[in-house]
C-alpha cells in the first residue's frame, strides 16, 4: 500500500503542477494556479498520516516506511526548487517573460551553484531523518526499527555521496574554453560575451 500511495503522490505532484501551471498561463487563471501548486504539499501530509497509521495497525516496520520517508523528504528539500524552475519556464513561454537564466557552468560561480543545490539534498536528509526517527519512537521496540535506522543511514549517504560531487566543482572548477579553440558551442559563446561584458562593465 505504501509503495503505491507514493507511486500516487508522485504522479499526482506532476499532474497537479502541469494543471498549476496551465490555470496560470494558458487560462490566465493566476489564483486558480496558485491554488493547485498550493495543494502540491498535501500529497506529502496525506503519505505521512498513511505511513503512521499503517504503523498503528501493526504494520512489521520495513524498506517501504523508509523510502516513505526518504520520499517526503526530497520533495521537501527539491520540490520548491523544480516547481521554481519550471514555472520560469512556463511563464517565458506562455506569458513574454524574460527567459530563465542558466545555471552556471564554469568556475566558482558553477561550483556555488551545485552548492545550493546539495543545500538542498542536506534539507531532503534531516527532513527524512527527523521523520524516521519519530517513526522509531513511534514503534518503541528496538528489535523491530533496525530497519528504519539503516535508511537514516542511506539518507545520509546520498547526501554524502553528493556534498562530495559538489565540493569537486570547488576544488576542481571547470575552466571556460579557450576563445577561438575550434571547439565553442553557441551557449559556451554567449557565457563568454556576458563574462566580457561583466569585466568591461567592472
Amino acid at each position: 500500500m505504501i509503495v503505491a500511495l507514493i507511486v500516487v503522490c508522485e504522479i499526482g505532484f506532476w499532474v497537479l503542477l502541469a494543471a498549476g501551471l496551465g490555470a496560470r498561463y494558458l487560462l490566465k487563471m493566476p489564483r486558480l494556479g496558485m491554488g493547485l501548486l498550493l495543494c502540491e504539499p498535501l500529497l506529502e501530509i496525506v503519505l505521512l498520516v498513511a505511513t503512521a497509521l499503517d504503523l498503528k495497525s501493526g504494520a512489521e516496520p520495513d524498506w517501504t516506511h523508509g523510502l516513505a520517508a526518504l520520499y517526503i523528504g526530497f520533495t521537501v528539500g527539491h520540490g520548491h526548487r523544480t516547481i521554481t524552475w519550471l514555472d520560469g519556464h512556463a511563464a517565458h513561454r506562455f506569458a513574454g517573460a524574460p527567459r530563465p537564466a542558466r545555471a552556471p557552468r564554469y568556475g566558482m560561480a558553477r561550483a556555488r551553484h551545485e552548492g545550493v543545490i546539495w543545500t538542498s539534498t542536506l534539507i531532503a536528509a534531516v527532513t527524512a531523518s527527523a521523520l524516521l526517527l519519530l517513526a522509531i519512537w513511534y514503534v518503541d521496540d528496538p528489535s523491530r526499527s533496525t530497519t528504519l535506522q539503516a535508511w537514516i543511514l542511506q539518507a545520509w549517504k546520498v547526501a554524502g555521496i553528493h556534498g562530495l560531487i559538489a565540493l569537486s566543482y570547488a576544488l576542481w572548477p571547470r575552466r571556460a574554453p579557450e576563445a577561438g579553440a575550434g571547439h565553442e558551442s553557441p551557449e559556451d559563446a554567449r557565457e563568454q560575451r556576458t563574462a566580457g561584458v561583466e569585466r568591461h562593465g567592472r
